[in-house]
């Protein structure tokens, strides 16, 4: 994976007006709790990738 694809599950992933996770709700028709496991997984990745570029401008 890379960052454009972490992108757009965040960009997919949402939250709705009723809190659910509305791309999970979309896609799969089931309703499914945000943060769902991807939107996790996205946001996780990008925080791994910004300290990762933090780290190396310290050095």
């Amino acid at each position: 994976m890379n960052a454009e694809q972490e992108q757009v599950i965040l960009a997919v992933h949402v939250r709705g007006l009723d809190g659910m996770c509305a791309g999970c709700r979309a896609w799969w028709a089931r309703l499914t709790p945000y943060p769902c496991w991807q939107a996790e997984w996205a946001t996780s990745r990008q925080a791994r990738a910004i300290t990762a570029r933090f780290l190396d401008g310290v050095r």
